[in-house]
């Protein structure tokens, strides 16, 4: 099954990629310089090298499963674009109870950073607001117990312009 992803999400992965294959000659040339030192058994260079080209393509494995199980998606380019959450919007909420405002962007689950503020859409959370309109409140269950929060606009990412700034 495809999983959702914004092409600004795509477009790290991507990056990410290229970036970690780039490092193999590195880690061959580690490899290689470490097998010159002498026994394999007793050789913790060798073995850290190892051990680190086998992280690295692990990465790299991960990523392209991502990439190749992955469905992107812009709300823009589907004419999807309204007042209602969906996958890819940002939106402001306020917690009913504190008054306390925030703005979220609805994510795939490979791209979620809470430090971003970009929420997972298989989360809790993420799955609460799909589908509602400005003024609905969402109720939130999480752990902690349910919240409530009534969304107070939706807004559509340029996430074209998303890419370009991270290319750039």
């Amino acid at each position: 099954m495809k999983r959702p992803m914004t092409p600004y999400g795509y477009a790290l992965l991507r990056q990410e990629l290229l970036r970690l294959k780039a490092m193999r000659p590195e880690l061959a040339n580690a490899i290689e310089v470490a097998r010159a030192l002498g026994d394999l058994s007793e050789n913790a260079d060798y073995d850290a090298a190892k051990e680190r080209s086998g992280m690295i393509e692990a990465k790299i494995r991960d990523i392209e499963a991502k990439l190749a199980n992955c469905d992107v998606i812009d709300p823009r380019e589907r004419g999807e674009i309204g007042e209602k959450v969906l996958f890819g919007t940002m939106i402001m909420i306020e917690d009913i109870d504190s008054g306390e405002q925030r703005t979220i962007t609805i994510v795939g689950a490979d791209e979620s950073d809470t430090t971003r503020n970009f929420i997972s859409l298989e989360s809790p959370f993420g799955r609460a607001f799909i589908g509602k309109a400005v003024g609905e409140v969402a109720k939130v269950h999480a752990p902690g117990g349910a919240k409530e929060y009534e969304i107070l606009s939706v807004h559509v990412v340029d996430w074209e312009l998303e890419v370009r700034r991270i290319q750039a």
